[in-house]
């Protein structure tokens, strides 16, 4: 469904200064409440690709294919702490720096040993199980993973609109488990946002990061500390605010950096002013 009315604030998009960008916003119920860009577009997703792939993880573990608590990735890490980013894995590399538990260290690699590791449990490849499971049901036919379930996804705004209204309103997943994903899991653990620096906490949920009262952040000022979602290093983000009732997407065609630290923040504010006028 969409509103015949759209939202000015996504037209404020057109000064960011990068070559391309789409912008949308969704209610839960799938009512679109603007869109601006070319949003049937596909963009490089990065690190949004981590909620679709997180997604995918969850369903493995409803479908009773994996276990929340079971053993994987580094020694004494299980499918939780690979998801909430506290496995002890680095970054970029199957290296460990840390005891299970005790660190939020964002990790690719550990997305990576996920996605290995439900590709086992289920005797099918992890994109063809994304795709099966989580896009085709959506109508996400312009999404694939095309590599890295950390980091390889393409997609569009509309698509991903989608997704952001399955957020809102989940249809693939119990809804307590979607609650307990976008929910703070291990609270306390302090960690580096990237981009942002060390947060104290920094809190995430199960492949999702929640907002909280992390500062500086990529969200506005006004979003409420239940917010939750993902950005991207190349320039692309998804948010969900409860508060709001609503989810916004944008996505870029440039590299994270200094103009989406300025950029971000008060397009996200402008968007919930808008929809409390709305």
């Amino acid at each position: 469904m969409e509103s015949p009315e759209s939202l000015e604030s996504l037209k404020s998009i057109e000064a960011w200064p990068v070559p391309a960008a789409a912008a949308g916003v969704v209610r839960g119920d799938g009512t679109v409440l603007g869109r601006h860009g070319p949003t049937d577009r596909r963009f490089w997703l990065a690190s949004v690709t981590k909620p679709l792939a997180a997604y995918g993880f969850l369903l493995a573990y409803e479908e009773g294919a994996v276990e929340l608590d079971e053993p994987a990735g580094p020694e004494g890490a299980t499918v939780r702490h690979l998801l909430a980013h506290t496995s002890g894995l680095a970054f970029d590399e199957d290296r460990v720096q840390a005891a299970p538990g005790t660190r939020r260290i964002y990790s690719n690699a550990g997305f990576e040993a996920l996605g290995a590791h439900v590709a086992r449990a289920t005797g099918i490849p992890f994109a063809d199980y994304l795709r099966e499971g989580v896009f085709a049901p959506l109508g996400m036919h312009a999404t694939a993973l095309e590599g890295s379930p950390a980091k390889d996804g393409h997609s569009t705004v509309d698509d991903l609109l989608l997704f952001a209204a399955e957020l809102q309103t989940p249809r693939l997943l119990d809804a307590g488990t979607l609650a307990e994903a976008t929910g703070v899991v291990f609270p306390g653990l302090n960690g580096v946002l990237p981009g942002y620096g060390q947060q104290k906490p920094n809190d995430w949920g199960l492949g999702f990061e929640i907002r909280d009262s992390k500062s500086p952040h990529w969200t506005g000022a006004h979003s409420s500390p239940r917010t939750f979602g993902h950005f991207g290093q190349s320039g692309t983000f998804l948010w969900v605010d409860p508060e709001a009732g609503a989810a916004c997407v944008a996505l870029a065609e440039r590299a994270f950096g200094p103009w989406a630290i300025e950029a971000w923040p008060p397009f996200t504010d402008a968007v919930l002013a808008e929809l409390r006028t709305a």
